[in-house]
Order: C-alpha cells, then sequence, then structure tokens
C-alpha cells in the first residue's frame, strides 16, 4: 500500500526553525518524485521543494531558496524538509507528496495533479 506520514509542523517564532519528515512506504526508490506543497489560507497550493529519484536532482523554489532544504534518507524511506529562518508568509499547511513517476523535480513541482498526498501539517511562524 502507498503511503505517506507527514509530521514535524507547529508553531515557531520568526526566525526559527522546523523540520518536517515525511515518511514513505510502497514506492521503489528508483523513480520516486516527492516534494512538499503548501497552502496558505485564500491562496493557491504551491509546490515549494521537490526530489526525484530518476533524475538525481532537487528543486527548491525561489521565496524558499537558501532557508528551506529538502533531503531524501534511502535508508529510512523517509524525506525531510528543514526550515530555517521562517517568516510569517511561509505560515500554511505543509502536505507532502509522491508518485512513481520519471520526471525532473521541478516540474514535479510544478505539478498540479500528484497521484499520492499525505495529511497536511500546520505551520505557524509569529511575527
Amino acid at each position: 500500500e502507498v503511503q505517506l506520514q507527514a509530521s514535524g509542523g507547529g508553531l515557531v517564532q520568526a526566525g526559527g526553525s522546523l523540520t518536517l519528515s515525511c515518511a514513505v512506504s510502497g514506492f521503489t526508490f528508483d523513480d520516486l518524485a516527492i516534494g512538499w506543497f503548501r497552502q496558505a489560507p485564500g491562496k493557491k497550493r504551491e509546490g515549494i521543494s521537490c526530489f526525484s529519484s530518476s533524475e538525481g536532482n532537487t528543486y527548491i523554489e525561489d521565496s524558499v531558496t537558501g532557508r528551506f532544504t529538502i533531503s531524501y534518507d534511502n535508508a529510512k524511506n523517509t524525506v525531510y524538509l528543514q526550515m530555517n529562518s521562517l517568516k510569517p508568509e511561509d505560515t500554511a499547511v505543509y502536505y507532502c507528496a509522491a508518485e512513481g513517476v520519471i520526471i525532473r523535480a521541478a516540474a514535479f513541482c510544478r505539478r498540479s495533479f500528484v497521484e499520492v498526498w499525505g495529511k497536511g501539517t500546520q505551520v505557524t511562524v509569529s511575527s
């Protein structure tokens, strides 16, 4: 069974850090595309950071470049999003999503449809 189990959200002050985790099961690594998407109130969902095993690359959206880092631990089948220097505008529900597909990470982050989604985790950054 394909599953994504996300965790790690919470409340943090501006300038603080959080790490989101997403445990992956049911996928094979060879064609795994996985990423973090977020949706703030009243805004469209956006892909902010993605990883492609088939292409061996990652993508970071401009607004979080230099502050967020995506990584994948193959031994633990877990993808992480390290978020530093958080800003109030980072407040959103964060979702991990994945698909068994050969695709570049940037293209995966821009997809409007992804097959498998984990439950969202709330990140709130206070000013």
